[in-house]
């Protein structure tokens, strides 16, 4: 049997999913919502992301460095993913509700050179919680309403 190498959660944000996209789409906003706290900011172009765009983040998990991203799906106001050299995959799916827009945040590492060693790292077990976070925050970025980032849904699965 195939062992599942993704994670995801979700929330609805009340806001369009164009709202929320053009935020996605902005390499120099993703530290302003990363949940991780290792997005530093973003180094040179482009300022909007689209089908195979690269982009790269200055980071830091305990030392600072530098990382180079290739967005690998792409469909406006729909759909973003982006991979660097570990093949990994960061997703954000985006559907309209009627309470505003369910985004759904996937670290898929099925793709990647070496998906044990991510396991080994326990990736798979914390980056959940800091989705949880990103999507929070990512909520407040784009929210009119004063009730911040808790008035969202969430689930993981």
């Amino acid at each position: 049997m195939a062992r599942n190498r993704s994670v995801s959660v979700e929330r609805v944000i009340p806001a369009t999913a164009e709202r929320i996209f053009d935020i996605l789409a902005d390499p120099s906003r993703h530290q302003d919502f990363d949940g991780s706290d290792t997005v530093r900011s973003a180094r040179g172009e482009p300022t909007r992301l689209a089908m195979g765009s690269r982009f790269s983040m200055n980071m830091k998990m305990g030392v600072p460095y530098l990382i180079s991203n290739k967005v690998v799906e792409f469909e406006e106001n729909r759909l973003i993913a982006w991979r660097h050299f570990g093949r990994h995959i960061w997703r954000y799916e985006l559907e309209p509700t009627e309470d505003g827009t369910r985004v759904r945040e996937t670290f898929d590492w099925s793709t990647s050179l070496f998906p044990r060693g991510i396991e080994l790292m326990g990736y798979d077990r914390s980056h959940p919680a800091n989705m949880e976070l990103t999507l929070q925050r990512l909520e407040a970025l784009v929210s009119d309403e004063t009730e911040g980032p808790e008035s969202g849904r969430s689930q993981v699965s």
